[in-house]
């Protein structure tokens, strides 16, 4: 029994390891040659395994995309992000949940450039990968609005649709990347401008909050 439960355990590693070097081999591919889609042929060969594993382990090339992509949400911050939205203070809410957000493209911008890119030029590329991230970013700005408003921080002159619209747009990929490679920003200091313009356009001033 014990030789059972061992072998087990060891299958259960070498499959973990099995879906980390495919994980992998899609970043370096990305990172390698920005331009081109990544091929299931090229990832099996950088991974090392057949085209057949990948299949087995994701299932399609959609599948492999979207793994990828939690993947790297874990990485570059989700656990951080979650605790900074979970906030009951709304302005926290708002100026952590952006910081956070913000950190977690930031620490790996080109990985998060060559997937909007590739979304944007082909749709289909990468599965439905940027658009479940897009989707979750659509649904947090629109929570974060409405916590604004029942809070009483959100301006008088916008309703919480008007604010979703206008964190949508200081939330994107693109504000960061733009202040990053087109300003000449830091990161820290391109995450600072978004928070204080996304407070300033939505909320009140701190000394006019309802209480």
């Amino acid at each position: 029994m014990a030789t059972r439960k061992y072998d087990q355990v060891l299958r259960a590693e070498a499959a973990q390891e099995t879906r980390r070097r495919i994980l992998a081999a899609v970043g370096q591919r990305l990172r390698e040659v920005p331009t081109e889609q990544p091929s299931l042929e090229q990832v099996a060969r950088l991974a090392n395994v057949s085209r057949s594993t990948i299949y087995a382990d994701f299932g399609s090339r959609a599948g492999l995309f979207d793994a990828f992509v939690v993947d790297l949400w874990k990485h570059t911050g989700l656990g951080e992000l979650s605790r900074a939205v979970a906030s009951d203070d709304a302005r926290e809410h708002l100026r952590e949940g952006i910081a956070a957000a913000s950190r977690m493209k930031g620490r790996d911008l080109a990985i998060y450039r060559v997937l909007h890119a590739m979304d944007r030029l082909d749709p289909e590329s990468a599965g439905s990968a940027v658009r479940h991230m897009e989707q979750d970013r659509r649904a947090g700005m629109e929570s974060l609005a409405a916590h604004l408003e029942r809070d009483g921080v959100l301006r008088e002159d916008l309703s919480a649709e008007q604010a979703a619209d206008a964190l949508w747009v200081l939330t994107s990929f693109e504000s960061l990347d733009l202040l990053v490679t087109g300003r000449g920003l830091t990161v820290d200091e391109a995450i600072a401008t978004l928070v204080t313009m996304a407070e300033r356009t939505v909320c009140r001033p701190p000394e006019l909050t309802r209480s």
